[in-house]
């Protein structure tokens, strides 16, 4: 049964992206056509038709290969120019060339191509997908952190060392131990100061060394005093250098987690915590791709950290949905967790400033304007729109690239399924 269920809801989840990858063109498809550009297709997949349906100007489908989907928006390269006739010249001409083919004396008289317009109209077209995924991530994020809460450390004990080094041969006590620090305990200062976050507590503990300790508790709703003890120190990540340790001070304890609710502010504060790593993810990508492929040929497990495709997503979300000795509302916020930090991740990575990304375009219509404003102040003619078609050999680059390692995801995450359980 629970196999039954991993699939049912791994299914689902696919399908929650797919409605998520829709909604994200759908960004590109609302300013488009309230700008009046002219719109030729609307399309979830890449492929064969498996359905499709003409409605005015604009043909709606959906196709066999669902990794995607796009908006086919008429005139995104300026008319042919002469000039030097170069490699790059003929390739960007030739693709002008068949994108043309579609294009009418009507169009350009009437002003909806997508060359036509202001530099800040296609900047709002090409942004606003992006825009699409935040908030679908904002909001997804947003629902958990109200409805569910977030876990976090609090100054609640969960568990006591005893010893400061358990492999000795004679136990020295730790120095929670010694003070009969008790799990359920709830810290509340700290050598005679005041702490209500975990952080924070830590941070006064390691600065404090070998010095003595004292601290004030919460036992079962009265606040005690406990007896001052000893300090002493043990080894810790520098926060200058991770590869090496320095000695700081500690208690021998560990935190126990709560659900905290979270409103709009904190999530907006998780979101760009996410942003850094998501970045981070990106420049390693490549990395990360190769080492996946070594570890799916030797035979290695999975490394739950590394990069998944849409279909390892699902295969993880299934695994959540089904898993036993978890409650329902875990369950969700996880499921719903996991969509979210998808879209986050897609939006985050369609802002890089490389076409055929939508940050390429962006930074495209960016490098107009401010050549414009340049031509302007100087007194010289305007130089017109800039030719987004020289750039597909970068397109060819970054979209081959990214397609080679979307493949390799997509076959490890089937023949070694990255496995939470």
């Amino acid at each position: 049964m629970s196999l039954a269920l991993d699939i049912i809801f791994g299914v689902i989840f696919f399908a929650l992206i797919l409605v998520s990858v829709g909604l994200h063109e759908l960004g590109h498809f609302i300013p488009a056509k309230l700008f009046h550009v002219k719109v030729l297709q609307f399309f979830i997949g890449f492929g064969k038709n498996i359905w499709k349906t003409q409605r005015g100007e604009t043909e709606y489908g959906v196709k066999m290969i669902p990794l995607g989907g796009y908006v086919r928006l008429l005139g995104s390269y300026p008319p042919y120019k002469e000039g030097k006739n170069t490699r790059l010249k003929r390739l960007a001409d030739t693709a002008r060339a068949i994108e043309w083919e579609d294009i009418t004396d009507e169009d350009v008289a009437s002003g909806r191509l997508v060359y036509q317009q202001p530099v800040w109209k296609r900047i709002v077209i090409m942004a606003s997908g992006v825009m699409m995924n935040l908030l679908l991530a904002f909001g997804l994020f947003l629902g958990v952190n109200l409805g569910w809460g977030v876990a976090q450390e609090s100054t609640q004990i969960a568990s006591v060392g005893q010893c400061v080094d358990p492999q000795a041969a004679q136990c020295v006590p730790t120095p929670a131990a010694a003070m009969g620090l008790q799990v359920g305990d709830v810290i509340v200062a700290f050598n005679g100061v005041e702490y209500n976050s975990w952080a924070s507590l830590v941070a006064a503990v390691q600065s404090n060394g070998a010095n003595p300790v004292q601290v004030s508790v919460l036992r079962d709703g009265v606040r005690m005093e406990l007896p001052q003890v000893p300090g002493v120190t043990g080894p810790a990540l520098d926060p200058n250098d991770p590869t090496s340790t320095i000695q700081v001070g500690k208690l021998g304890m560990s935190s126990a987690y709560v659900r905290v609710k979270v409103g709009p502010v904190g999530t907006l504060g998780q979101m760009w915590e996410m942003v850094t790593l998501s970045v981070k993810a990106l420049v390693m990508l490549p990395v990360s791709a190769v080492t996946t492929v070594i570890d799916m040929v030797t035979g290695q497990p999975r490394d739950i950290e590394g990069p998944i495709s849409i279909v390892g997503a699902s295969v993880i979300a299934g695994q959540i949905a089904g898993a036993d000795g978890v409650s329902v509302g875990a369950k969700v916020s996880v499921y719903l967790y996991l969509l979210g930090s998808l879209n986050l991740f897609v939006g985050v990575m369609n802002l890089i400033p490389l076409m055929p990304f939508d940050g390429g375009q962006v930074a495209s219509g960016i490098y107009e304007a401010i050549r414009r404003a340049w031509a302007k102040l100087r007194g010289r003619p305007d130089p017109g729109p800039a030719d987004v078609a020289k750039l597909l050999p970068v397109t060819y680059v970054v979209g081959g690239l990214f397609l080679i390692i979307g493949v390799i995801l997509i076959i490890a995450d089937i023949v070694s399924p990255v496995s939470l359980f």
